[in-house]
């Protein structure tokens, strides 16, 4: 009888680990999806926006080669004495030309910085994805642990969610370790 004692109380100890390492999982997988849903949002807005700014500057681009053009047809059919309306015309053509051209580097600018916000961002998207895949192979290691009562499967367990806690903690505080093999082989 004494041995049955002993075996329910060695049972109920590792279900016991079972249970505590399957709950601040799943917590912390849970806030964490939070987190990366956000930063996929902003990363889509990154996106939108890096898309926004390069359409923005090739029809300032365009703009600018069709401004040249007629410029350049209004100079030549003008000849050496222009008129008043070609004189007037060729000064608004200069005019946009030159806006248009203060304009187009601004908006390349804007493009490359969302561009650059979107890779940052998804660093930590993958550090989040890197999390959420460790933490739910631990809880289904852990799973396992709890039937085949095996304290070594447990151990495994919480190997895997100590590195999904590691890389969900490197998205939280914005660390930039990155699993790039892991990325690599996934991506």
């Amino acid at each position: 009888m004494e041995i049955e004692v002993s075996a329910e109380a060695k049972d109920k100890r590792l279900n016991r680990l079972v249970a505590i390492t399957v709950v601040i999982l799943s917590v912390f997988m849970g806030v964490s999806n939070i987190k990366d849903g956000n930063i996929v949002q902003t990363m889509a807005q990154a996106q939108a926006n890096a898309l926004d700014r390069w359409g923005e500057y090739q029809a300032t681009r365009t703009k600018t080669h069709v401004a040249e053009g007629a410029r350049t047809e209004i100079a030549i059919l003008s000849g050496a004495h222009p008129s008043q309306q070609a004189v007037a015309a060729l000064a608004a053509f200069d005019a946009n030309i030159a806006r248009y051209q203060r304009e187009a580097p601004k908006l390349a600018a804007e493009a490359r910085g969302y561009s650059a916000q979107y890779d940052a961002l998804n660093i930590h998207d993958d550090q989040f994805d890197a999390s959420e895949a460790a933490i739910s192979t631990a809880i289904s290691i852990t799973a396992v642990a709890a039937l085949t009562e095996s304290f070594w499967l447990l151990v495994g367990g919480w190997a895997f969610g100590a590195f999904g806690l590691f890389m969900g903690i490197c998205g939280f505080a914005g660390w930039g370790f990155h699993p790039d093999l892991l990325s690599s082989l996934l991506g």
